[in-house]
């Protein structure tokens, strides 16, 4: 009887903390509109990607090669900061400053060394370039502590319509510590000024203790960011563990439950959590189960793509595609699979020509063409 009760118990939890299940069909057409080229060949796991005003690209490889791609020609870029590439680790994100034409200050997130303890941890790093070296290199912020722990770096770089600059870092697999605790770094979504000073109007900046660059906490792992193109919220999405993949409006101050509430179990199927909701915390926009490990992300604003235009672009590293969502007042009403089968999707962005591009690992960056 007992060992009946015990496994209802856990069916029930189960249950529970699977709640309210996604439900939105992935579909996947019958016949293309678009076709594939691709731009940048032969890169291993190409991280992060943005375009320079000449049209060409920087990218960046996670085992801390910075690559400038111009006229079909991959130039490496020199005095890249040493990376702690273990694991998840590495060279991440890279993003120009939204008057890049005139200050040239190029960010960077990457794992460092840096500090007493052994590992690593995530930083943020302006820099300039220039004859294909960079130069003025800054330290803006530096998680701690390092952990040898191989996994959960982040991180995505996303400026918003004020020139505040925003930044993931993951809870370095320490998740009954760091995401609900705001005197610990990790597992967080910070803000900064550009130079990597604290706005006066940070959520903490009066909380005694506090790390006061953090803007949101909760988080799990996340792996894609970007600005709406009309309220020019900031949206991420994070890894969760076995199912629990959500999508967020990041919002001032607020707690987004990990690892308190979650819709995911732990990998060797035990339950992590029987709460998929707590007064204060918030619900996310939408979640996957099964995970599909989310990473780039990017909505369509460019006249190229008129069917898609307002849509949000995810790419899956688990399920190898990339995903076109269409959002309704904040809800998933349709799903859709781009690219299936091409590979790992690590990163998507809209180039300065309008184009979609997308990062795929073990081969490089594609364009998305339309065929109309």
């Amino acid at each position: 009887m007992m060992r009946f009760l015990g496994t209802f118990l856990i069916i029930a939890i189960v249950n529970t903390c699977f709640g309210q299940k996604d439900d939105t069909t992935i579909n996947t057409p019958a016949t293309l509109n678009y076709t594939t080229e691709l731009v940048v060949p032969e890169l291993d796991i190409p991280w992060g990607m943005t375009f320079l005003p000449d049209g060409s690209m920087l990218v960046t490889e996670i085992k801390g090669k910075l690559i400038h791609f111009k006229g079909g020609v991959k130039t490496e870029i020199k005095q890249v900061p040493e990376v702690y590439a273990r694991g998840q680790g590495g060279l991440m994100d890279v993003e120009l400053h939204p008057d890049y034409k005139n200050n040239g200050w190029i960010y960077f997130t990457y794992s460092s060394s840096e500090g007493e303890e052994n590992g690593g941890n995530t930083a943020l790093m302006r820099a300039k370039i220039k004859e294909g070296t960079l130069i003025d290199k800054q330290i803006l912020y530096k998680g701690t502590p390092n952990t040898t722990k191989p996994y959960h770096f982040g991180s995505r770089i996303v400026f918003d319509n004020d020139g505040f600059v925003y930044f993931g870092i993951g809870d370095r697999g320490e998740h009954f510590v760091n995401p609900q605790d705001i005197t610990k770094d990790g597992g967080k979504i910070y803000r900064l000024k550009d130079d990597g000073t604290i706005p006066s109007d940070n959520p903490f900046v009066n909380e005694i203790g506090a790390k006061t660059a953090i803007y949101s906490y909760g988080h799990r792992n996340p792996q894609g960011m970007t600005k709406h193109p009309v309220t020019g919220q900031i949206w991420e999405n994070e890894h969760g563990p076995q199912g629990g993949d959500e999508i967020n409006i990041v919002r001032k101050g607020k707690n987004y439950g990990w690892p308190v509430i979650c819709y995911g179990i732990n990998y060797d199927n035990t339950i992590l959590t029987d709460k998929t909701e707590m007064p204060g915390m918030e619900q996310p926009l939408y979640y996957y189960v099964p995970s599909i490990a989310p990473s780039g992300m990017a909505f369509v604003y460019s006249d190229k793509y008129p069917d898609w235009k307002g849509n949000l672009l995810i790419g899956s590293l688990k399920f190898q595609y990339l995903e076109r969502l269409v959002i309704t007042d904040d809800k998933v009403t349709y799903r859709e699979k781009i690219m299936p089968d091409l590979g790992r999707v690590r990163n998507v962005k809209i180039g300065n020509d309008g184009y979609i591009y997308v990062a795929i690992e073990g081969k490089g960056i594609y364009k998305i063409v339309p065929s109309r």
